[in-house]
């Protein structure tokens, strides 16, 4: 790997992880911003969902 490569990787990481904060920081709900009612009911089915998961993979842990 010759230092062409080497910086251009390097630069590419940086800037996928600048990219990936700026947008997660730019769609994170704001501290003490009111939700609607369509928000409160897509983050009870998802907490239900990661439930059903860990379930499921309890079950599947004991049946190998």
């Amino acid at each position: 790997m010759n230092m062409n490569q080497f910086i251009n990787m390097l630069t590419r990481m940086v800037a996928r992880r600048l990219l990936n904060w700026g947008i997660r920081r730019a769609t994170a709900p704001k501290p003490g911003a009111p939700r609607n009612p369509q928000q409160k009911s897509r983050d009870k089915a998802a907490r239900e969902a990661a439930k059903r998961a860990r379930q499921a993979a309890r079950i599947t842990r004991r049946l190998r």
